[in-house]
């Protein structure tokens, strides 16, 4: 059994396969397994990484679930002890893995967040870890910052699951990524349920990866201005403590005003609308998939205007 299983999900994204893998094979550390999860692609990518990478293990999906279920499809063929997620378009660092290792400092750390480098500005950061606050925005820890500043170890709320480490220990315990969520606010969820369990995630600022955000999802395309404005609420729906729900309810409800406006204005489409809309509809089913007896944790500040 390996120590670890590298998922990396593919949809459309050949172009990028060739340096992932061939970074992950320089990695210091080897006691490793490479699954690719190929999400439907159209562009060849399954038949290109069976004959020019073998060693990997290929999954073909012929149905496009989305990066929740291409994982989880992932997670269940695994057999490392821990489960490594990596999107298809970076380039790991060779101490990458070890690194994230190092990160599971004591048995309660279920989690380890990657520092993710933009790709054409690898001294800017794409991702230390996410922080959600209490009106459930979830953004990348320190977006764009210099990251020389940022290379001290730490907890934070949870890793991206760009480039993240998760206990297995801790999955069978809490469950995988929500595959209703489809793309988007996945990891914020597993990281607001694991937290609610009672783990915690470190951040390893030495796992370095660089990654060419969104390129296979679009920037600030109108779908994934949907997925974002729906998932963000299933979040809040299926984590928030329920008292605190309760009495922070008039609070969000003028937060999501706020947002709704804003994201109007910014994507210039109904998506915003359409994605609410969507949540409402399936609110019910999110409230079924509440944990019982989960602890209350801390959120940060609201950010609406000063992080959109």
């Amino acid at each position: 059994m390996p120590a670890v299983s590298v998922i990396i999900t593919n949809w459309n994204g050949r172009r990028w396969l060739d340096d992932c893998f061939n970074a992950l094979y320089a990695q210091s550390f080897q006691d490793f397994e490479i699954i690719l999860v190929d999400d439907g692609s159209t562009d060849g990518s399954a038949d290109w990484v069976a004959q020019h990478h073998p060693q990997v293990r290929l999954v073909r999906q012929e149905k496009h679930l989305g990066f929740a279920g291409a994982n989880n499809v992932g997670i269940r063929v695994a057999v490392g002890e821990n489960i490594v997620t990596l999107n298809n378009d970076t380039r790991a660092d060779p101490n990458f893995l070890q690194e994230l290792l190092n990160g599971l400092s004591a048995p309660d750390v279920g989690m380890v967040a990657a520092q993710m480098l933009i790709w054409d500005n690898p001294d800017l950061l794409d991702s230390a870890g996410i922080v959600v606050d209490w009106a459930g925005f979830g953004w990348n820890r320190w977006w764009q910052q210099t990251a020389v500043e940022h290379n001290t170890p730490g907890e934070v709320f949870g890793p991206c699951a760009g480039a993240a480490l998760y206990r297995r220990e801790m999955l069978e315990q809490i469950g995988l990524f929500d595959e209703d969520f489809y793309t988007y606010y996945e990891d914020v969820d597993l990281a607001w349920r694991a937290r609610r369990a009672g783990w915690r995630c470190m951040y390893a600022p030495a796992a370095r990866v660089l990654h060419f955000h969104s390129a296979t999802g679009g920037f600030y395309s109108p779908r994934k201005v949907l997925l974002l404005s729906r998932n963000r609420l299933w979040a809040i729906i299926k984590n928030y403590a329920g008292r605190d729900l309760i009495w922070a309810f008039p609070i969000l409800l003028a937060y999501e005003l706020a947002s709704l406006v804003l994201q109007l204005l910014k994507s210039r489409t109904l998506s915003p609308v359409r994605g609410r809309w969507q949540a409402l509809l399936g609110s019910r089913r999110m409230f079924a998939k509440r944990l019982p007896h989960a602890r209350r944790i801390k959120l940060a500040r609201p950010v609406i205007f000063s992080q959109r």
